[in-house]
């Protein structure tokens, strides 16, 4: 490779890790990544009504998982 390459290649790589970093940096400056209520909200909705109602989703999906597997004809 010639000298001209490497330095392009090595200023295009330079370039997109600061803007990656800039962007980074704005993200967290203006709280992108900030979820104050998540935890808050996940310990106040999960309660056992909740969670029975999740399993029994659960049951009812690999019910329809296993009826579909049963009923499944490959094409002749």
């Amino acid at each position: 490779m010639s000298g001209n390459v490497i330095i392009l290649m090595l200023g295009v790589s330079t370039f997109l890790g600061a803007l990656g970093l800039f962007a980074l940096l704005w993200g967290v400056k203006t709280g992108q990544f900030d979820d104050q209520s998540k935890f808050i909200d996940g310990a106040r909705y999960d309660n056992e009504e909740d969670l029975q109602d999740a399993k029994m989703m659960e049951g009812k999906r690999k019910e329809r998982e296993a009826k579909r597997k049963k009923e499944y004809r490959p094409p002749s």
